[in-house]
């Protein structure tokens, strides 16, 4: 297997305004804003690069964290501009974003592949002219899956329920935990654990506490 790159710029997908700031389509802004607070890196408003950005120091190397000012469609504007200005190359980038294929309390971290009709992705893909950067999807569910009467765009732009905010708040922290590997490099390493920790959490969830059982009398 080739080395693996460091990644220097981490994306956290959104809409901007207070309107859509607890919307399920913010759920990738959600962990960048959470990163930051933990690495005591502060956001800018940088009109050149079409979005909030903040940098810091991991280890004497700049990590660039990135949340698009513009609308969802349009985010692939403000990572190019970012990627293009610092000399980051797409496999250096991890775009975090919610997933309608995976459910909440689960996250999966991969590199390329297909966009699921995610709009943010997909102007990213065009916009990098390659879709081979990494992703942190977090999963929000499907209205289907969820057995939801609601349209897809509906429901993004939506709060999840408190139960599904707690199991993505969950996600997060584990993506937290082991973000530093993935800025040494070992981004293998990080997406074992990440994997390992989610199901752990899952399993434990579905797993009912002794003296939990119904009663049926």
């Amino acid at each position: 297997m080739p080395a693996q790159k460091p990644i220097r710029l981490i994306v956290g997908l959104c809409n901007p305004g207070p309107e859509y700031v607890d919307t399920r389509h913010n759920a990738g802004a959600w962990y960048t804003e959470a990163l930051a607070q933990d690495l005591g890196a502060q956001f800018k408003h940088e009109s050149r690069f079409f979005g909030d950005l903040a940098r810091v120091k991991v280890q004497g190397e700049d990590l660039w964290i990135l949340m698009p000012t513009t609308y969802m469609n349009r985010s692939g504007q403000a990572v190019l501009a970012v990627a293009s200005f610092f000399k980051i190359l797409p496999d250096e980038i991890l775009v975090a974003h919610d997933e309608l294929d995976v459910l909440p309390g689960q996250l999966k971290i991969k590199k390329g592949g297909g966009n699921a009709g995610h709009n943010g992705l997909k102007d990213i893909s065009v916009k990098l002219g390659t879709p081979d950067f990494w992703r942190a999807r977090i999963g929000i569910g499907h209205p289907r899956s969820l057995g939801l009467n609601q349209g897809v765009a509906d429901f993004v732009l939506h709060r999840p329920s408190a139960d599904h905010q707690n199991q993505i708040a969950d996600c997060i922290e584990i993506l937290l935990k082991n973000t530093p590997l993935m800025l040494q490099g070992n981004i293998a390493m990080a997406t074992t654990r990440v994997h390992t920790e989610v199901d752990k959490v899952w399993k434990a969830r579905q797993t009912p506490a002794k003296g939990e059982a119904g009663n049926a009398a």
